[in-house]
């Protein structure tokens, strides 16, 4: 019996949801593929699925094979795709994961430009603030903010992810200029969530980290809505430059300086990545794709 074939009839089954359905997308008669997956079964020594006059379901075990499986036949398409690809027109889905709102405002202008360059690559883009790995996601290319990650992925450093602390002028004309890091835990807090939790407001004073966080009024994973509340006056916001920019440069919000600096994490190496698995690199449409985010972002971030 060819395994290999079997796994494919019976991965068909089960997307078209019928034996003649598969059939035809294979160019075999029903009966063929059916004998296939029969001797797939019997090989096995389960039962994979239902079968009725009207629909065909899979057994309990069947979801489980059917979900091991896929994971192969996926590997096994990219492996192909890496081999027929190579030094070929970049072409097909590529797919992107980014957090929102760098993806907001950096990286999808960036992806318009890039689908002019490249006409025949179909962009797949999913914005999430949701931690997810590579293989899971099952995307070629991710843009995290955080820390370098320790999958077995290469991970390049696009720009810093600093936050700073920002107010509108009208709330600092109501609650007064805070004149040193302490006086924050007196001020009102707009808080960005990430999925561990609230980031913090931190300073490093004599070697030892404080928590200078003031009563938070907001917290949310929205980083616009909490910018308008800045806007607003409604509290102080730490978040990142590259996402308060507009703001910033048209005076609604300003940010506040101390002389001691302010973070939202003890570790040093807080910055975006792009992720993506090296194997990868060799299809064409992933290349692309990287050697251009990367030169693009890293030149906008120089201005």
């Amino acid at each position: 019996m060819d395994q290999l074939r079997a796994i494919r009839y019976f991965s068909t089954v089960v997307e078209t949801g019928s034996f003649t359905k598969a059939a035809k997308v294979f160019n075999v008669p029903p009966s063929s593929l059916s004998r296939r997956v029969a001797d797939l079964e019997k090989s096995l020594g389960a039962t994979l699925l239902k079968r009725s006059t009207r629909i065909v379901k899979l057994t309990e075990v069947g979801q489980i094979y059917y979900k091991d499986v896929q994971q192969i036949l996926n590997q096994l398409a990219q492996s192909n795709e890496t081999v027929r690809s190579y030094q070929t027109t970049p072409m097909g889905r590529l797919r992107i994961s980014s957090m929102v709102g760098f993806g907001d405002k950096i990286l999808l202008p960036l992806l318009d430009e890039f689908s002019k360059l490249y006409p025949e690559i179909v962009l797949d883009v999913s914005l999430s603030d949701e931690l997810s790995t590579l293989g899971r996601d099952d995307v070629d290319i991710a843009i995290r903010g955080g820390y370098a990650p320790n999958e077995r992925v290469l991970a390049i450093r696009l720009m810093e992810n600093g936050f700073i602390p920002v107010a509108s002028p009208s709330y600092l004309d109501k609650y007064g200029m805070p004149n040193n890091v302490m006086e924050l835990k007196e001020h009102k807090g707009l808080y960005f969530k990430t999925p561990a939790g609230p980031t913090p407001w931190l300073c490093k004073m004599d070697g030892q980290w404080h928590d200078v966080s003031g009563p938070a009024v907001a917290i949310s994973n929205n980083g616009p809505w909490l910018a308008r509340k800045a806007c607003n006056g409604e509290g102080i916001l730490m978040s990142t430059r590259w996402a308060l920019a507009s703001l910033l440069e048209s005076g609604q919000l300003q940010e506040l300086k101390f002389e001691h600096e302010l973070a939202i994490t003890q570790n040093s190496d807080f910055a975006v990545y792009l992720l993506y698995q090296k194997q990868r690199y060799l299809v064409p449409k992933v290349k692309a794709a990287v050697d251009f985010l990367v030169k693009n972002i890293k030149v906008a971030n120089e201005y």
